[in-house]
C-alpha cells in the first residue's frame, strides 16, 4: 500500500507564488521519481516537473524559469516552488510517483489526489 499526500494549492493573482508539496508513504522498496502533472478544463493532464532520485530533473517549456523541483529522498517527498504564476498556470495539480513497491520488482505509477490551483488575472 502506497500513498502520495499532497498540500498546498489554492488561489493567487496573477504574479504570486505557491508551494505545492507532496510525501510518499506506505511499503515500497525504492522511488525512482518523483513529480507533477495538471489538468486545465478541456485539456489533458500534461507533465509540469519531474526529479529523479539522483536529482535530474525534467520542466515543461511553459514553467521553466518560473516553477522549482526539489526532492527529500530521506522523507520521500517532493516540493514545487511555483512563481510568477499566471493564469494559464491554473489547474488540478497531481503529484507523481514512480514507485517500486515492496511486492514488485518494477516501478509503477502512483497519483495523489490532486489539489486545484486558481491564479486570477
Amino acid at each position: 500500500q502506497v500513498q502520495l499526500v499532497e498540500s498546498g494549492g489554492g488561489l493567487v493573482q496573477a504574479g504570486g507564488s505557491l508551494r505545492l508539496s507532496c510525501a510518499a508513504s506506505g511499503s515500497f522498496f525504492s522511488i525512482n521519481a518523483m513529480g507533477w502533472y495538471r489538468q486545465a478544463p478541456g485539456k489533458q493532464r500534461e507533465p509540469v516537473a519531474v526529479i529523479t532520485s539522483g536529482g535530474n530533473t525534467n520542466y515543461a517549456d511553459s514553467v521553466k524559469g518560473r516553477f522549482t523541483i526539489s526532492r527529500d529522498n530521506a522523507k520521500n517527498a517532493v516540493t514545487l516552488q511555483m512563481n510568477s504564476l499566471k493564469p494559464e498556470d491554473t489547474a488540478v495539480y497531481y503529484c507523481n510517483g514512480k514507485v517500486v513497491p515492496s511486492d514488485l520488482a518494477i516501478p509503477y505509477d502512483y497519483w495523489g489526489q490532486g489539489t486545484q490551483v486558481t491564479v486570477s488575472s
